[in-house]
């Protein structure tokens, strides 16, 4: 397994208005996420998912085609391929919350030459997208792959305090040929070793 790890560069003001210290996870009222809209050539309508952890640490995204590709049967938009959520996330009152950490898992095959590329990021409707930080694979490569963004705790973007704010979460997989074998094919998929297509959104809380 070969991981990366990079910082979002959330370089956004953190939205403290009506905000105390940090908060543990609400402990009786679960949260709920419902998927908006799914815009995306990694996530045709009907192939994303989202389900709440127990203990409303964090939630994921299920994926059932998101992958990336070039070579001699590959189409040319076939090399990059995004997913757009929209994402509705109803938390206890009193509560509110920030995306503290993000993983992404994966397969990827990449021949000699080639190179694949995953980046991502996030944003409360109505404020600026975050910084895009790009994880790079480089062939020859045929294993699975995982890339984590975390954020401290001084650059944490929370949602504002009772109002209803959309989470925007913006995810691409890239493939180029580069030098590799015109005849080969090289892809790079969400898609861990257990057969699910998933990232995964850590939750950082706070009372209002």
């Amino acid at each position: 397994m070969l991981t990366t790890m990079a910082a979002t560069g959330l370089a956004l003001s953190m939205i403290t208005s009506g905000v105390s210290a940090p908060a543990s996870p609400p402990p009786s009222s679960p949260i709920t996420v419902d998927v908006v809209t799914v815009n995306g050539s990694g996530c045709p309508a009907g192939t994303a998912a989202v389900a709440v952890a127990r203990d409303n640490t964090a939630f994921t995204v299920t994926y059932s085609n998101y992958l990336a590709q070039v070579g001699p049967q590959s189409s040319p938009t076939d090399i990059r391929k995004n997913c757009q959520l929209a994402l509705r996330i109803h938390v206890p009152q009193g509560f509110t919350y920030a995306i503290a950490e993000a993983d992404y898992r994966g397969f990827a095959a990449l021949s000699s030459g080639a190179t694949g590329m995953e980046q991502a990021n996030y944003y409360f409707q109505g404020t600026a997208p975050t910084a895009r930080v790009p994880h790079k694979f480089s062939g020859p490569f045929q294993d699975d792959w995982e890339t984590v963004d975390a954020t401290d705790v001084a650059s944490l973007v929370f949602a504002p305090c009772g109002v209803d704010r959309l989470l925007n979460v913006n995810t691409e997989l890239r493939v180029a040929a580069g030098s590799s074998d015109p005849a080969s094919t090289s892809f790079m998929e969400m898609d861990s070793t257990d057969g699910s297509i998933h990232s995964t959104y850590h939750f950082e809380w706070k009372q209002c």
